[in-house]
């Protein structure tokens, strides 16, 4: 737990407490007089749950126990932004919220830090890393405020080994985000094809060898062979500025639309799937492409 003190920075205050405050009574949900400060509430009503006499599926977690839920509501908070729903984005972010309330609870029960440290130390990252903003740096566009913040980083890692340059990627990322990553830290110092050519030529490389283990039906090449592919159309993706986790998740939107569409037609005609012929039902695959491509709300 840190000492307490002020972390002052440009137009930013912050006040660290030395102990957590405890919990105190909550008044009923019906009848309660809404706080001034909602987190402050957030943060005693996250104390009040860990208590002795409190829920007890609450006092079970740890931070391992978390992390599963700490991921879904990630996913979850995607999909909200996806939907383009103010709503349920902020019900999203509440729950991730949550999530970080919960963690820094854990930590501050055995003073080792609270949600003033972390905020504080967030804070001060933010500051240091926008010398632009709060300081007298200068830089010319989008492209250079992320060239500034990674030379910020590479200062604050001073002293600290770390014997690759693909060293800090988490482990727990999703495959295609854990890819594109460490195509950039490769790129950085100078792994890279100069020009998109490169790449489109290295994915005929990679299908010819994938078409090649196929045909000769060896399935351990096979499996290797998907994977360089599935690492080459990334690293195309990257080129082109694109996020290939985002692009295929486009994808996958849209192939559950039009097979959505599939579905009901086979439904609607009263015959099972397995008396369609796949002539038949890409035939309704087409249809519902049509219907995608027509002005409206079935092509939003």
């Amino acid at each position: 737990m840190a000492r307490a003190g002020v972390y002052s920075g440009s137009r930013v205050s912050i006040r660290l407490h030395a102990q957590p405050r405890m919990p105190r009574p909550m008044t009923s949900p019906d009848n309660a007089v809404p706080p001034a400060d909602w987190v402050r509430e957030l943060v005693h009503i996250m104390a009040r749950l860990r208590a002795p006499n409190g829920c007890p599926w609450d006092l079970e977690q740890d931070h391992v126990t978390l992390k599963k839920h700490l991921i879904e509501e990630a996913y979850e908070l995607c999909d909200a932004i996806d939907e383009q729903d103010d709503h349920q984005l902020a019900d999203e972010l509440g729950d991730v919220l949550l999530q970080v309330v919960f963690h820094c609870q854990i930590a501050a029960e055995t003073q080792r830090f609270d949600l003033q440290q972390v905020a504080r130390i967030l804070c001060e990252k933010l500051i240091r890393r926008h010398p632009h903003v709060f300081g007298e740096a200068a830089v010319a566009d989008a492209a250079g405020v992320v060239e500034q913040w990674e030379a910020i980083k590479r200062q604050e890692r001073t002293g600290q080994r770390r014997p690759s340059v693909l060293d800090g990627i988490p482990r727990g990322l999703p495959a295609l985000a854990q890819a594109e990553k460490i195509q950039k830290k490769a790129a950085k110092v100078g792994f890279d094809w100069p020009e998109v050519e490169g790449v489109i030529a290295k994915l005929e490389e990679e299908l010819a060898e994938l078409k090649e283990a196929v045909r000769r039906e060896q399935a351990e090449e096979v499996r290797e062979e998907l994977g360089d592919l599935l690492f080459s159309i990334v690293n195309l993706a990257r080129h082109r500025h694109e996020s290939a986790e985002e692009l295929l998740r486009a994808a996958v939107r849209k192939f559950d639309r039009r097979f959505r569409h599939v579905e009901g037609a086979v439904t609607q005609s009263g015959r099972p799937f397995s008396e369609y012929q796949l002539a038949e039902l890409d035939a309704l695959w087409e249809q519902a492409k049509a219907l995608e491509r027509q002005p409206g709300p079935a092509s939003a």
